[in-house]
């Protein structure tokens, strides 16, 4: 217990870091600060797989699967690999409700923040009912491994055409019928009152198209990272840091999205992977450094295909 207080203390601390000092100030969020913020998350991320080998070593932490501290570190960084790549998908949406409810760039960390706060407390929810689930029914993973193949081959044979609105979706349109939405920003406040009626402000109302949007997502690559491991430690520990950098990645990618386009193709192979890998556990038993250079190639072709496609179409 003392290693999840002392790594959920760490992230409350720099959470508060963040709005209260980083960001004290609403600003607009360039791409060279965010390219910087992403690579501290980056470096942050495998220096903790360095933590992880070290608490693994000394058994500081439960070790459920009995896993080897070299195991261990590799598990956390192939988890947190497929947790970075599928929070792609997130950015695209997330930029889609900024724009659909116009909300100014200077105050979009701020929904984010919020945001993330929220997602970690639903992700751990999620991870903690997965986890038992797999340990309690293990026919359980057929079925995770199976949802996977079904997402993947949904994202393969998808059409274009098929956007997402945020003001025609369930989500939305209960917001409206719970309580009265103003349509204009009062600076970084998420109410504001009108005539003795307090109303949600398009933040707000951005914030919680976000957080089911996150849920949705969560769907997706919860199941996706129990098919590394179970070990709840190294589950919820690979989610939050690729949460925690996910806010930095999207003020990085959000006006280049476009150029990435043959992302998909690494989510839907990386999906297709762990999804088979969760039907054959009972077969096939790959090595750990398997699973992490397969996600790695697959990241790495469609970050090389999307730039050299961008490149020929602004030739």
């Amino acid at each position: 217990m003392i290693v999840w207080i002392s790594f959920l203390t760490a992230v409350l601390i720099f959470l508060a870091l963040d709005l209260g000092v980083f960001n004290k100030t609403p600003h607009i969020i360039s791409s060279k600060e965010a390219g910087k913020w992403t690579a501290i998350w980056v470096a942050l991320s495998f220096i903790f797989s360095g933590v992880v080998y070290w608490l693994y070593t000394t058994e500081y932490i439960s070790n459920p699967d009995t896993l080897k501290p070299a195991d261990a570190s590799i598990k956390f960084i192939t988890g947190y690999l497929i947790e970075l790549s599928l929070s792609i998908d997130n950015i695209f949406v997330i930029a889609i409700i900024f724009s659909a409810f116009k909300i100014p760039q200077k105050y979009q960390h701020r929904v984010l923040f919020w945001g993330i706060l929220g997602a970690i407390i639903f992700r751990g929810l999620m991870i903690y009912f997965g986890v038992l689930l797999i340990n309690k029914f293990t026919w359980m993973t057929y079925i995770f491994g199976g949802f996977l193949i079904y997402t993947a081959m949904k994202m393969l044979f998808s059409g274009e055409d098929e956007k997402f609105e945020p003001k025609k979706s369930f989500v939305y349109k209960t917001l409206k019928k719970v309580m009265p939405i103003s349509n204009h920003i009062d600076g970084e406040h998420f109410f504001v009152k009108r005539r003795h009626i307090t109303a949600a402000t398009p933040l707000f109302v951005a914030l919680i198209v976000i957080e089911v949007m996150d849920v949705v997502f969560a769907i997706d690559s919860v199941p996706a990272i129990l098919a590394i491991t179970s070990d709840p430690f190294l589950v919820f520990s690979s989610n939050i840091f690729a949460i925690l950098g996910l806010r930095s990645m999207y003020f990085f990618l959000a006006h280049m999205l476009d150029k990435f386009a043959h992302l998909e193709y690494s989510l839907i192979a990386i999906l297709s992977f762990v999804g088979i890998k969760m039907l054959l556990h009972d077969y096939i038993k790959l090595p750990e450094w398997v699973s992490l250079a397969f996600i790695a190639v697959s990241l790495i072709t469609g970050i090389i295909a999307s730039l050299r496609k961008s490149s020929k179409e602004t030739v």
